[in-house]
C-alpha cells in the first residue's frame, strides 16, 4: 500500500514535471494550445489512475517524460506533446481512437493510431515482430511524428530499464540497438542515438560501460585543462574578428569509445581522442559556408591539420540533413584533436534532426532536404516492396547506417547513394523502369559494366535497351533497397513460373525415391541445400542449378538422422518452458545448465563459447535444438530483437562440475623457455586440460592461442592472471570467437 506521505510527494513531483513541460513548450504555444495540453494531461491522468510502472512510480510519469523528450530533446510542438501524453491511453485503457479524435482532432488521433499499431513489438513469431517494425515505417507515409514520438517513448523506457527483469532488459536493449538507434541516426537525432547506444552498452556489457565511465571521471580535470589551453588562441582570434560564437569541448559517447577499443584492441587508457571541440558561429544563412571555411582557416593557422581527416558536409550535407565541417588537428602536446565547425542552424539540426528542418525550412528556398528525399524513398520502397517482412526489415536496416557516395547526372544534378552503390543502383535510383532496362553506363564518358562501383564525383549516364531483362545475378552487386526491391519485383513472374516447374520435378523425384511428401519436407530440403526459403530451392531446381539426382543425398542424410536423432525439434521457447515446469514443478521456466540436460538437449554456441559465470540465454534454433549464447555474443542483439519468441531464460546450475572449452590468446616478447613456462602453469592447475596450442613468433614477438577445458569464468580469469605474471608475457585475452 502507498501511504499518504508518499502520495503527497508524488503529487508535488507530478506538478513539477508538468510545469517543466509547459516551460519548455511556452515559446511556441499559440492561442488555445496550453488549454489543449492541459486537457490531454487530465485525460491521461484519469485514464492511468491507479496504474504504476515496474519501478513502483505512478504510470502518468511516463507519458509526461515522453512529452518532455519530444519538446526539449527533439524540438516538436503542441500536436506531438498531446500525442505523447496520450500515447498509451488507447492501448492500455478503455478509450478508443474515435474518443481521441472527437476531443483533439484528426491529426492527434492518427498519430495515436499509428503508435498503438506499432506498440506490439514482441510478437510470437519472427515475421510478426518484423511486421511490427514494418508497420512503424509505414507511418512515415502518413506522419513522421509517429516515429519521433515512438523514439521518445523508447528512450524513456531505456532510461528506466533498471526496474525491469534481466531477460526484459536484454530484449528491450537489443531491439533498441538493432532498429531504434539506427533509425534515430537516420533521422538526424544524434544525441538520442548516442544515448540509446550508451544505455544498450550499460545493460549488456556493464563492466566495460562502468570502466569507461570511471575513466572519463578520473581524467576530467586533465581533459578540461587541455581543452582550455587548446581553445584559448582560437577564442582570441575569433573575438578579434568580431565573430559571434561559442566553443564546446565534448566527450565522445561511451559507445563510440567502446567501438574504438574493440576495433583497435586497446584499453580505454589508450584511446587518445576521447573528446571533440565544437565551434558554433551565429551568422545569417547566406554567409554560412564562407564563414565555416574562414573559421577552419583560423584553426589551421594555430594547429597542423591531418589532410586525410577533412570532412566537408557543408558543401554536400549527409542524407539525414547533417551539416558540419570536421577536421583533425595536431595539438602542441602531440595529441590529435577533432574539431567540428558549424553554424547555430547546423548545430540545431545536428542535435534535433528532422524536427529542426521545419524550423528553418522557409529560409532554404523550399528545396527538399536530403532527409525528406530519404523519407520519400522509404515510402516508395514500402509501396512497391513484395518481399516478406523479415527480408524487408533486414534490407531497410542495412540502409540506415550507411556512408554515402555523391555522384552527378549527365545534366550535373547531384544524387546521393549509399557507399558501395553500383551503376545499376544509380539506374534504379532514377526510376525502376530505367533500372530494369539498364544495359550498362558511361561513367565520366567511359563505358563501364552494371557492377561498376561508383566513386565520389562520378558523372553517370545510363544506357538502356528495350530487350534487356533483369537477372537474379543483379542481386549480388546492388546495395540499395530500391534496386533490390525493383529487381525482385521484375523477377517475380519469371521466378514464380520456374519455381512451379521446380516443384513438379521435386514431387516426381520424391515419389521415385519413396519419400513421403509431408508439410515440412520442402523446408527440410531447402535447409539441406543451405537455403532459407523454400521458393529459392524450388527455383534452383527449376533452373537446373540443383539437379534432381542430388535429392538422393537428402534421403541418405534423413536416414542417418532417423537412426541417430540428435535433438527434439522445438519451434519456440514456450514449449521448452512448459516441459521444464511440468517435469520439475518450477514456475520460473529457467533452463538450468548442467541440471536439466536430461530434460532438454542443448549445445553451447560456437560463435561465443559460453562458460559458467557468463551471462547467457538459450535460443531455440530451427533444426539444431537449443543453443546457449553469451549475452555479449556478436549475434545476441539480432537474436533477442528479431526472434524474441525463441529465447529462453538460462542460468548456470551451481552444482555443475563438468569442464567447458575456452580459448586464451597470449602475446609477449619471445624468449627461450617461454612456452615451457606457460604450459607448466596450465598443467599444474587443478582440472585444466589443454585441447590445443598454436604458437607464432615473428621478429621477437610471441603470439600463442591455447584452447583449454575449464571449470568456469572465475577459474579462467585466475589462470589468465597467473599467465600474465610469466616473464615476457605482455597480454592475455580470452578468445571470444573460436
Amino acid at each position: 500500500m502507498v501511504d499518504e506521505k508518499q502520495l503527497e510527494q508524488e503529487s508535488k513531483e507530478l506538478i513539477r514535471k508538468y510545469r517543466k513541460l509547459l516551460r519548455h513548450a511556452k515559446p511556441f504555444l499559440k492561442d488555445n494550445d496550453a488549454k489543449l495540453i492541459r486537457k490531454a494531461f487530465n485525460l491521461s491522468m484519469e485514464a492511468h489512475e491507479g496504474m504504476r510502472r515496474k519501478s513502483g512510480e505512478p504510470y502518468i510519469y511516463h507519458p509526461l517524460e515522453v512529452a518532455q523528450i519530444c519538446v526539449a530533446e527533439i524540438g516538436l510542438g503542441t500536436t506531438s506533446i498531446i500525442a505523447a501524453l496520450l500515447h498509451d491511453v488507447v492501448e492500455d485503457t478503455d478509450y478508443e481512437v474515435e474518443d481521441i479524435e472527437r476531443e483533439f482532432g484528426k491529426k492527434v488521433a492518427s498519430i495515436i493510431d499509428g503508435l498503438t499499431k506499432i506498440s506490439g513489438v514482441g510478437s510470437n513469431t519472427d515475421s510478426g515482430q518484423a511486421e511490427n517494425f514494418r508497420k512503424m515505417l509505414l507511418t512515415l507515409s502518413q506522419d513522421v511524428r509517429v516515429i519521433l514520438v515512438k523514439l521518445a517513448d523508447r528512450l524513456h523506457n531505456m532510461r528506466t530499464l533498471d526496474s525491469m527483469p534481466r531477460h526484459k532488459q536484454l530484449k528491450i536493449a537489443s531491439e533498441t540497438i538493432f532498429l531504434y538507434a539506427p533509425l534515430a541516426h537516420r533521422l538526424g537525432l544524434y544525441a538520442i542515438k548516442s544515448e540509446m547506444e550508451d544505455l544498450h552498452l550499460k545493460y549488456t556489457h556493464f563492466e566495460i560501460y562502468q570502466s569507461i565511465v570511471d575513466n572519463i571521471k578520473v581524467t576530467k580535470d586533465v581533459r578540461d585543462r587541455f581543452i582550455r589551453r587548446f581553445i584559448r588562441p582560437i577564442q582570441q582570434e575569433l573575438a578579434n574578428q568580431n565573430f559571434k560564437f561559442t566553443i564546446k569541448g565534448r566527450v565522445k559517447s561511451i559507445h563510440s569509445i567502446w567501438e574504438k577499443m574493440r576495433k583497435q584492441d586497446i584499453p580505454v587508457e589508450q584511446v587518445f581522442d576521447l573528446f571533440a571541440i565544437r565551434i558554433i558561429v551565429d551568422v545569417p544563412l547566406e554567409q554560412e559556408k564562407a564563414v565555416c571555411w574562414q573559421v577552419y582557416s583560423i584553426v589551421t593557422d594555430f594547429y597542423k591539420p591531418n589532410p586525410d581527416r577533412l570532412r566537408d558536409w557543408v558543401s554536400t550535407p549527409k542524407a539525414n540533413g547533417y551539416e558540419s565541417l570536421h577536421t583533425t588537428v595536431m595539438s602542441r602536446t602531440g595529441k590529435w584533436v577533432e574539431v567540428q565547425i558549424r553554424t547555430k542552424r547546423m548545430d540545431d539540426i545536428a542535435e534535433k534532426g528532422y524536427a529542426a528542418h521545419w524550423k528553418y525550412k522557409d529560409n532554404s528556398n523550399n528545396k527538399p532536404s536530403g532527409l525528406e528525399t530519404w523519407i520519400a524513398q522509404v515510402r516508395e520502397l514500402l509501396e512497391e516492396n513484395s518481399s516478406n517482412a523479415i527480408e524487408f526489415v533486414d534490407e531497410f536496416k542495412s540502409n540506415l547506417y550507411q556512408d554515402e557516395v555523391f555522384v552527378f547526372t549527365p545534366k550535373g544534378d547531384l544524387r546521393t547513394l549509399q557507399n558501395g552503390a553500383t551503376t545499376l543502383d544509380f539506374a534504379f535510383d532514377i526510376h525502376t523502369q530505367i533500372g530494369l532496362k539498364c544495359l550498362g553506363a558511361k561513367v565520366n564518358q567511359r563505358l563501364v559494366p552494371l557492377n561498376y562501383v561508383l566513386q565520389n564525383g562520378d558523372q553517370v549516364e545510363i544506357i538502356t535497351s528495350s530487350k534487356q531483362k533483369p537477372s537474379e545475378d543483379w542481386l549480388r552487386f546492388v546495395v540499395t533497397s530500391k534496386a533490390r526491391s525493383g529487381i525482385k519485383h521484375g523477377l517475380k513472374d519469371e521466378f514464380k513460373q520456374i519455381a512451379e516447374e521446380g516443384k513438379e520435378i521435386v514431387l516426381r523425384k520424391l515419389k521415385q525415391l519413396k519419400i513421403d511428401h509431408q508439410t515440412g519436407t520442402f523446408t527440410e530440403l531447402a535447409k539441406f541445400f543451405g537455403l532459407s526459403q523454400v521458393n529459392d530451392f524450388l527455383y534452383r531446381v527449376g533452373k537446373g542449378i540443383i539437379e534432381p539426382k542430388e535429392i538422393k543425398k537428402f534421403k541418405d542424410a534423413s536416414l542417418v538422422k532417423k537412426i541417430a536423432p540428435t535433438h527434439k525439434e522445438w519451434t519456440d521457447a514456450k514449449q521448452v518452458s512448459k516441459l521444464i515446469t511440468k517435469e520439475t514443478g518450477r514456475q520460473d521456466s529457467i533452463l538450468f545448465l548442467g541440471q536439466d540436460l536430461d530434460l532438454v538437449d542443448y549445445k553451447f554456441a560456437a560463435c561465443c563459447s559460453p562458460i559458467p559465470g557468463d551471462d547467457v540465454f538459450g535460443f531455440v534454433t530451427i533444426n539444431e535444438g537449443i543453443k546457449i549464447h553469451r549475452t555479449t555474443c556478436p549475434n545476441s542483439a539480432e537474436l533477442l530483437s528479431k526472434h524474441g519468441h525463441r529465447v529462453i531464460k538460462a542460468k548456470w546450475a551451481s552444482e555443475k562440475k563438468e569442464s567447458f572449452e575456452a580459448g586464451l590468446e597470449i602475446i609477449g616478447t619471445d624468449r627461450v623457455g617461454l612456452i615451457s613456462d606457460v604450459t607448466k602453469i596450465i598443467s599444474n592447475e587443478h582440472k585444466v586440460n589443454m585441447k590445443s596450442i598454436t604458437v607464432d613468433t615473428d621478429t621477437g614477438i610471441f603470439e600463442g592461442k591455447i584452447f583449454l577445458y575449464i571449470k568456469n569464468k572465475q577459474h579462467l580469469n585466475e589462470l589468465a592472471k597467473k599467465l600474465e605474471n610469466v616473464e615476457g608475457v605482455v597480454k592475455v585475452n580470452r578468445i571470444k570467437d573460436k
